[in-house]
């Protein structure tokens, strides 16, 4: 069972649901993302997504694209967000899955990144842009070195496609909550919780839902149906209001336990 699976398995038994928050590799800088995953485990992460700074992210909103931007500006590659994950893996355990376009993933070498992000601690990956009917090959090297792949539904989905991806995903589904870029909003979509639904209906894996959650209440509700919530243009949209400032790091950790702060408890290492 991959570290992924063992963290909802616990959940499940615990009766809880799971907190992922999403964060660009690299901004403001690597060493402060190496410190930011690991504050964000301290503060109620589940598991935690780590994007790849991406020339063209098209499905992504402009806070994202604008994190993007900023680590790009660094001239680092997919080997260097790597060694990060390696050096967080000192002092945390928490799952981490790698978010990304296909192109730099193709770039570096999906065997290589199968094998150097085994070796790193990598645990799952998410390609934005890969489509199921195009991603056999792709989930099968990383299932040869034990990780996951994660893939992403719409509310759009047909139920064909549901039953595709729930056959070829491992670890959990994320569904998204709307159709368009990522990016905060003021009120959720109905339409998640019909997709979640939906997914039940066709498979066994957890569904984590995102995109447009930006609130204590947001998760709350997400947690009504979901196994967890993904928080990712809120956190990133906080990096960059305080990425100057000197405790930046502990910033983003007190607003990821007060997003926490409908359930009333934390639920990362000082939980497991």
């Amino acid at each position: 069972m991959s570290r992924i699976a063992e963290t909802f398995a616990l959940l499940k038994h615990e009766n809880r649901r799971g907190f992922i928050p999403f964060i660009t590799a690299g901004d403001p800088d690597l060493e402060t993302t190496c410190e930011l995953i690991v504050e964000l485990d301290r503060a109620g992460a589940t598991l935690i997504e780590l994007g790849v700074p991406f020339t063209d992210p098209m499905a992504d909103g402009p806070v994202i694209q604008r994190a993007s931007e900023r680590a790009l500006r660094h001239g680092f590659g997919i080997a260097e967000v790597l060694e990060v994950i390696a050096d967080a893996r000192k002092q945390t355990e928490v799952p981490i899955i790698l978010f990304s376009y296909f192109n730099p993933l193709l770039q570096f070498g999906i065997e290589r990144l199968a094998r150097e992000g085994q070796r790193a601690g990598v645990d799952g990956v998410l390609v934005t842009d890969l489509a199921p009917e195009e991603a056999t090959e792709f989930a099968e090297t990383l299932r040869a070195q034990d990780l996951d792949m994660i893939f992403l539904v719409a509310p759009t989905s047909t139920d064909e496609r549901l039953r595709m991806v729930a056959d070829r995903a491992s670890g959990f589904i994320y569904a998204v909550s709307r159709a368009g870029v990522t990016g905060a909003r003021e009120e959720m979509s109905a339409e998640a919780e019909k997709l979640v639904d939906r997914l039940r209906r066709v498979s066994q894996l957890p569904v984590a839902v995102g995109f447009g959650i930006s609130t204590p209440e947001h998760v709350a509700d997400v947690w009504r149906y979901a196994d967890a919530a993904v928080v990712g243009s809120a956190i990133v949209g906080e990096i960059e209001k305080f990425q100057n400032s000197s405790d930046l790091v502990g910033r983003i950790g007190q607003f990821t336990q007060r997003l926490l702060s409908e359930r009333g408890h934390v639920q990362g290492s000082e939980a497991r």
